[in-house]
């Protein structure tokens, strides 16, 4: 069991049968009273946000959620495939749990993978990506007063707002967590 006061950024527990993660956490202690503990927890298995605030106190009782190294191999267009870095088991995920993230995987990434029981959860991607520009739309010389920009569709299919000077062919840095252009590599 722990304790309201040991939930921080990343934990995970059950809270009336279902799994939980903590995304936020902020310890807030009135004038008088208990202490309130202020969080933003995600639903695993449905992968809805919720904010909800617990007492000093109250005890929830702890997954044993285990997070290992794996990599990325192929789409089947609904299932993602992965290998397990150190026992090479695969493990599969469906479309709807990898959501907008499928469009930074390519052949051989490494990612963590979340698992409960036998129950693969979701993936941890690296801070950014490199992807390679497959097609991009034509830049109109002149409109750079403005920070003009255009949308790009990268080899894994995902689309990017970037500058106008990014063209065919380069590699572009992107940030996998807001999905913006980084750097031109």
């Amino acid at each position: 069991m722990i304790d309201a006061n040991e939930l921080r950024k990343g934990t995970t527990f059950l809270l009336d049968g279902e799994l939980y993660e903590v995304l936020e956490y902020q310890h807030y202690k009135p004038g008088r009273g208990n202490a309130i503990i202020r969080t933003k927890i995600r639903n695993m298995h449905s992968g809805a946000i919720i904010p909800k605030n617990f007492l000093n106190g109250n005890k929830f009782e702890e997954a044993p959620v285990e997070r290992l190294a794996a990599q990325y191999l192929y789409t089947d267009g609904e299932l993602f495939h992965f290998m397990d870095s150190a026992t090479y088991e695969e493990y599969h995920i469906n479309r709807q749990a990898i959501g907008d993230k499928g469009g930074f995987l390519k052949d051989g990434m490494e990612v963590a993978l979340t698992i409960y029981g036998s129950e693969v959860l979701g993936l941890d991607l690296p801070a950014t990506v490199e992807l390679k520009i497959v097609e991009a739309e034509m830049a109109v010389a002149g409109d750079t007063a403005t920070g003009a920009s255009k949308v790009v569709v990268c080899e894994t299919g995902l689309k990017v707002q970037v500058p106008l000077f990014v063209n065919v062919g380069d590699v572009i840095r992107v940030d996998t967590s807001e999905g913006q252009y980084q750097t031109r590599v």
